[in-house]
């Protein structure tokens, strides 16, 4: 019985100089992301350096190297420069992610784990990734279309999209078919690039146009913020009320306070760059076998809910 307990303790005792080992193991994560140009990559941005810190600290042997770029042209000499710095991993949200398909393929070649998140190539599948990590991009304009469908099925709605890239498609195309078989009435479709200086712009054109609109669908939280700003300055009172998306605390507070121009809003996390490089960590470190996509639901957010989702203290 003494041997066998010997024995026993024995085998605990490699376990836990295996494990030990493995926590001393060096790895190092490259993280390649968009400038924060405006509040949801500046959300991307410190979530990703805010999660790099935490895992970290929490393995020694672990080295995050963020980098930020403004365009696909210098992600791509980013992703090279992170290359030569030996990475065994690359964490990816790109700026327009076709342009950057053959830097990432690059780096996958040579045996580097690839985590994409958000912006998905038109051609997604294992040649470009490891894993990716995403919000339900088809469900932020099918939510968003739904409850206008349902809440106003005659509207005359005009659209502000993001920029010409898959993922805005994949929005349009969701809220059309969320839309399906209303009365509602698109007037128009023009790229507010998500900015909120644009969206401004491009609210005050249509404010122009179209002596009636209902209800403008933004897709993202940043061009509400113009938007709302071109309407109070045109005194315009026959917009019902805005749906934007992503969850910034600025607009879930507004849900929250009962705000009747903007009564809800989707979500669009920009913390999922921080639930990729966790992932991607426990790939390493935890023996766990991170392969395929996982997906971020498209939460409506109303104001029964809004506070589960209300951070003060977040940039964004």
């Amino acid at each position: 019985m003494r041997k066998g307990l010997m024995g026993i303790a024995a085998v605990a005792m490699m376990a836990l100089t295996g494990a030990a080992h493995a926590e001393e193991k060096k790895v190092t994560i490259g993280v390649s992301i968009p400038a924060a140009d405006h509040g949801w990559t500046a959300g991307v941005v410190f979530h990703a350096e805010r999660v790099a810190k935490t895992l970290m600290e929490q393995h020694p042997g672990l080295n995050v190297i963020v980098k930020t770029s403004p365009d696909p042209a210098s992600q791509a000499n980013a992703v090279q420069d992170l290359e030569t710095q030996g990475i065994d991993a690359l964490v990816i949200l790109p700026t327009d992610p076709d342009p950057l398909v053959n830097a990432i393929k690059e780096v996958k070649g040579k045996g580097t784990f690839v985590a994409l998140v958000d912006r998905a190539p038109s051609v997604n599948d294992n040649s470009v990734r490891d894993l990716y990590v995403a919000g339900n991009n088809p469900a932020l304009g099918q939510v968003a279309g739904e409850y206008i469908k349902a809440t106003t099925p005659e509207a005359k709605v005009v659209v502000i999209r993001g920029l010409p890239i898959p993922i805005d498609q994949q929005r349009q195309d969701g809220f059309d078919q969320g839309i399906a078989g209303s009365k509602v009435e698109i007037l128009d479709r023009q790229y507010g690039n998500w900015n909120r200086d644009d969206a401004f712009k491009v609210m005050q054109d249509y404010l122009t146009k179209y002596p009636q609109i209902d209800v403008v669908w933004c897709q993202d939280d940043d061009m509400a913020v113009g938007v709302l700003q071109a309407i109070e300055q045109a005194k315009r009172t026959d917009i019902q009320y805005v749906v934007a998306g992503a969850g910034s605390k600025d607009m879930i507070k507004k849900v929250m306070d009962g705000d009747k121009m903007i009564p809800v809003d989707v979500l669009y996390p920009p913390a999922m760059v921080g639930t990729a490089l966790e992932m991607t960590v426990a790939n390493f470190y935890g023996q766990v076998p991170v392969r395929g996509t996982y997906t971020i639901d498209a939460t409506l957010v109303t104001r029964d809910n809004a506070k589960d989702f209300y951070f003060p203290d977040s940039p964004f």
